[in-house]
């Protein structure tokens, strides 16, 4: 028989691990561990392989992705890290777009550089936009800099010159000389992490990269001893932003490019379903202990970006953050999630988020330590949740302190008993969710009201049909072991890797001998990083271009042909470009010539044929397991509710809301004016039935 396979997804709050083997699937979800993130897994793959009667000898593969990454960017606990950079450069980092996120905030916080002004040290040297060198690197003064960099105690350097993206011949000859002269030092080179252009982003990318990645290298390595410790000696591969899995190695260099590694998990198991159910328009829903992302899926296919921006001052706007640029899965996430605490603003409105209890201390009915009141907490209150069997019955929560804290924190001051603050509390958290969705639907194109909601993450069912009603959804569709949904989709995920380079060219000089000469050396490359993993697997390629008529300072990326480029390819890129130029802004400029900018590979295992789910006819309608009280904010009033155990949901079975569909990691809501019914493949289908 096949080895077990096996994922870990280490969230804010809760760990979720995921076996599947021969046919059958096992889950856990624990309280993460903040101060030892492996700790929480260990736990977890325990628990799965004993469910499973496997010992660690018998996985053929681990599939892991980790919010470690993001939190050192959020919470600014990564390394102290230097900048090397072009002489008159030194405040590139601080200038930033040199433009207000918010023009009328007289009051305007914007982002702290990652490195502080005293750790940027700058040296003799420049590269032209061509590449040519036209200020050779003064190595003495270089040296000069390296004894200011050793005196300030520092444990990363990212070096990023000017244009080094054309030519980095430069970063490369001070990265041996860093390397010689600051032993046992993390060096990023921002032509590695980030070979593009504009010096602002390629800079904030690989400050990025250095400040986590002597976190990153050495928790990597101290799971790597303990999984071999426990006798687990298969592959481990790391979920990327973009969607692809990585080796421990090529993680190790570029840590960066696992900042979203787990919503992107989530992206992939939505596209799988959205592919295996025929749905061409989805909107992926996912709602964890911490925060709650938003996905478009279109054709079966996540939308991509190659630019996001992490621990935003104001997390609704742009701008207000720190520019990566990596490929990464477009989606919005805001701090919408099970622990996010509730708190009355100075003009006494009930305001959730961004702040969030975590894994430690937690919402007030854990028992831990806290006592701000939360989403969870809320839910608690009204009865949506069963405090005897949260988490499979592993932790068993306190409803008298959930309905205290709710009552201190926000009932009291406003005169409401804790049911109606608590319901006040869900009401704002999924206002915040939906007026999230409709803002990044706008800037995406996207209609809400034609999409298909796939909901997952421990608190996504109990919101997503009246989240679904707000954004005129009429469809849910809550997967199979939704509660862990983002660790399932780290174990569909291709093993993958991403080259990207700019290369400036007009259309008029479209050189095609050099653009392949530079696509196949992106190819080779990202080809010798993704052969490690692929087990012999076949290999597909992806190639693109970012485009823009020349001017214009943002770009529509554009699929280039499979075979070699020729010269007729120009105008016939000009014409895909246009098309998708006029779909997205309803124009075209024809006497204004067309630039290529970014040229990207894309290497990865090939996808598997998709396995349509089966359509049914009959229905039976379910029978209840029990009843409980839930409170209706509609009717003012504690309502006896049907509850039904989704194990015993058999495929064609449906009920009618109001009523509760409970299973050990979480709980799905059905609103009155909904049905639901399980679908072939055992998902759960709810209905807007008005």
């Amino acid at each position: 028989m096949a080895k077990a396979r096996l994922a870990a997804d280490i969230g804010g709050t809760f760990t979720d691990v995921v076996l599947e083997h021969g046919g059958r699937r096992h889950s856990a979800k624990v309280l993460s561990t903040p101060r030892a993130p492996e700790q929480g897994m260990l736990q977890g793959m325990d628990e799965v392989l004993a469910a499973a009667q496997l010992s660690p000898r018998d996985v053929g593969v681990l599939i892991h992705g980790t919010t470690l990454a993001t939190n050192a960017l959020i919470e600014r606990k990564g390394a102290r890290t230097a900048l090397l950079t072009t002489a008159g450069f030194r405040d590139v980092l601080e200038m930033g777009y040199e433009k207000r996120y918010e023009h009328y905030d007289l009051e305007l916080e914007l982002p702290a550089p990652l490195v502080p002004r005293q750790l940027r040290f700058s040296v003799e040297e420049r590269i032209t936009a061509r590449g040519e060198v036209r200020t050779p690197l003064l190595e003495s003064s270089l040296k000069e800099v390296l004894e200011n960099i050793r005196k300030a105690k520092v444990q990363s350097v990212a070096v990023g010159f000017l244009h080094s993206y054309a030519n980095d011949v430069h970063e490369r000859r001070a990265a041996e000389l860093l390397a010689a002269g600051l032993p046992g030092v993390a060096i990023t080179l921002s032509s590695a992490v980030c070979p593009e252009i504009r010096e602002y982003e390629r800079f904030s990318t690989a400050c990025a990269n250095a400040y986590v990645q002597p976190l990153m290298s050495n928790y990597l390595e101290r799971l790597a001893a303990e999984l071999a410790r426990r006798g687990l000696r298969c592959p481990v591969y790391l979920m990327t932003s973009g969607g692809g899995l990585t080796t421990l190695e090529t993680a190790r260099r570029f840590p960066v490019r696992l900042i979203e590694s787990g919503p992107a998990g989530g992206a992939i198991l939505s596209a799988v379903l959205a592919r295996e159910n025929g749905l061409d328009e989805v909107l992926s829903f996912d709602m964890g202990g911490t925060t709650a992302k938003i996905c478009f899926i279109g054709g079966g296919r996540p939308e991509r970006a190659r630019i996001f921006e992490v621990a935003r001052v104001w997390r609704s706007l742009k701008g207000s953050g720190l520019p990566v640029r990596i490929p990464v899965t477009e989606m919005v996430e805001i701090g919408a999630g099970g622990g996010s605490i509730a708190h009355l603003d100075a003009l006494k409105r009930i305001q959730v988020g961004p702040a969030s209890a975590g894994a430690e201390p937690g919402p007030a009915c854990y028992r831990r330590g806290g006592s701000e009141p939360t989403v969870t907490d809320a839910d608690v209150a009204l009865g949506r949740i069963d405090p005897e069997a949260f988490a499979g019955g592993t932790l068993r929560l306190d409803r008298a302190a959930a309905e205290r804290a709710v009552l201190e924190r926000a009932g009291a001051p406003l005169g409401l008993d804790a049911r109606w603050a608590a319901a006040g509390i869900g009401e704002i958290v999924e206002e915040n969710m939906a007026s999230a969705a409709r803002v990044h639907a706008i800037e995406r194109g996207k209609v809400p009201e034609r999409c298909t909601m796939i909901a997952f993450g421990g608190a996504a069912p109990l919101h997503a049909a009246q989240l679904a009603a707000k954004l005129g959804m009429r469809r849910v569709l809550v997967p199979v072991d939704a509660s862990v949904g983002s660790a399932v989709g780290f174990l569909r995920a291709p093993v993958a890797f991403e080259v990207v380079r700019s290369f400036q060219c007009l259309e008029g000089s479209f050189d095609f001998s050099r653009l392949n000469r530079l696509l196949e050396n992106m190819q080779k490359e990202a080809m010798a990083i993704v052969r490690h993993g692929a087990l012999g697997a076949r290999l597909a390629t992806q190639r693109s271009v970012e485009m823009r008529y020349l001017g214009q300072g943002h770009e529509i990326s554009i699929a280039l042909p499979a075979r070699k480029l020729r010269a007729p390819d120009a105008a016939a890129l000009r014409a895909a470009y246009e098309a998708r130029y006029e779909a997205q802004f309803g124009l075209r400029i024809g006497d204004v010539p067309v630039e290529f900018l970014t040229w990207s590979v894309n290497v990865s295992t090939a996808s598997t044929g998709v396995r349509r789910s089966g359509k049914l006819k009959k229905r039976l309608n379910a029978g209840a397991s029990g009843k409980r009280r839930i409170f209706d904010s509609i009717s003012g009033r504690q309502e006896l509710v049907p509850t039904y155990l989704r194990a015993a949901l058999a495929p064609g079975m449906q009920l009618a809301g109001p009523a509760l569909v409970a299973e050990p990691q979480t709980t799905t809501l059905v609103p009155r004016g909904w049905r639901c019914s399980a679908t072939a493949a055992g998902h759960l289908l709810l209905e807007k039935a008005n």
